[in-house]
């Protein structure tokens, strides 16, 4: 039976994206959202990098960009919710429209820019109370920083005793220059600042997982990069992958050629295909995190066997809506259960 709430995200799509999103989030930090009921299945807990989830479903960075509903999403059924991307200062992203729909590939376009309230409101919305659950914050650059380095370290200190775990962004295509950061050299320069500012944290409020959100558009040897400057500066998991900038030939919505990152269902092949390298690259010793184009079990199953202990997703929402995180749950365990997996952690990169 189709319930009101996916009758009003139907509704939704028939206005301007980012005003259908802007809608939903005051919905959301209203207290109208969704509420999955069911009682955890423990066939569907994991740990990794620190982190204790009742189930391996993640809310992608992007959704909440100032932690105004981190507490509404996680009664919504997620496992975990990583709020962000912010920047120390506030900025108002690209001009609109900067958000565009691609019904037919199941896809969506964005060049928003990291529009967000700022660091000051961010850390406000991460404070409000929010019940149990792990909420992380993913941080970034302000475009015209002329430190960027810096700009993630005022994030971990600003918010450290605030959240759960953190990532660091530096693979938005949406930023001028920030994906330089995934550079051999250039990562190894932020990971030491990171480092340092994490030593003093640590001492004085506990330790935190530190986390790196890498692009889709990278070669093997770029990973290879990646996977031991991250194991060198102490990073915990790797979140792969962020939205990508190709445009497969494939692509049919009148959109298609509109700049930005593409996600959705056309990022499910080449964000699995990175992170299936970083799995071999690791050998385990990174945990990863799967992301891109995950709309069913099968999809999330599949990024698990990977290499995934957990997933994120975001885009299937605006066309799914908000019944398909209980209906992930239910299915990817049964797909366990069918395989003779007894624990998540059982089918963690066994392809």
């Amino acid at each position: 039976m189709t319930s009101w709430r996916d009758l009003a995200a139907s509704s939704l799509r028939l206005l301007d994206p980012e005003d259908a999103h802007g809608l939903t989030l005051a919905a959301l930090a209203l207290g109208l959202g969704p509420r999955d009921r069911t009682a955890p299945d423990p066939l569907l807990a994991v740990s990794f990098a620190g982190l204790d989830l009742v189930n391996p479903i993640g809310l992608a960075a992007g959704f909440d960009k100032d932690a105004k509903a981190p507490g509404a999403l996680l009664r919504a059924g997620f496992g975990f919710v990583e709020c962000g991307t912010t920047t120390p200062l506030a900025q108002s992203g690209n001009p609109r429209p900067r958000l565009f729909r691609l019904p037919a590939d199941r896809a969506v376009i964005n060049r928003m820019g990291f529009n967000n309230a700022g660091l000051e409101a961010f850390a406000g919305g991460l404070a409000a109370p929010r019940g149990p659950g792990v909420v992380g914050a993913n941080v970034g650059a302000n475009k015209d920083s002329q430190n960027r380095a810096q700009d993630y370290v005022l994030g971990l200190q600003r918010l450290w005793t605030l959240a759960d775990y953190f990532t660091l962004n530096v693979s938005s295509p949406n930023t001028p220059g920030l994906r330089d950061l995934q550079g051999k050299a250039a990562l190894e320069d932020l990971l030491g600042a990171v480092a340092g500012a994490r030593r003093d944290l640590t001492g004085r409020h506990g330790p935190r997982p530190i986390f790196l959100k890498i692009a889709p558009d990278l070669t093997e040897a770029n990973v290879q990069d990646i996977v031991e400057v991250a194991l060198a500066g102490g990073v915990d998991a790797l979140v792969i992958s962020n939205t990508t900038l190709a445009r497969p030939d494939t692509l049919s919505g009148a959109s298609r050629n509109e700049t930005g990152g593409l996600s959705g269902a056309p990022l499910f092949v080449p964000s699995t295909r990175v992170l299936s390298w970083a799995r071999a690259v690791s050998g385990g010793r990174l945990s990863l995190i799967g992301v891109g184009g995950i709309a069913t079990a099968d999809d999330a199953y599949a990024k698990i066997r990977a290499g995934a202990s957990a997933i994120q997703l975001y885009t299937a929402l605006a066309y799914e809506g908000p019944a398909l995180v209980a209906r992930l749950k239910s299915d990817l365990a049964a797909r366990l259960r069918a395989d003779g997996f007894r624990t998540l952690a059982e089918a963690i990169g066994t392809v």
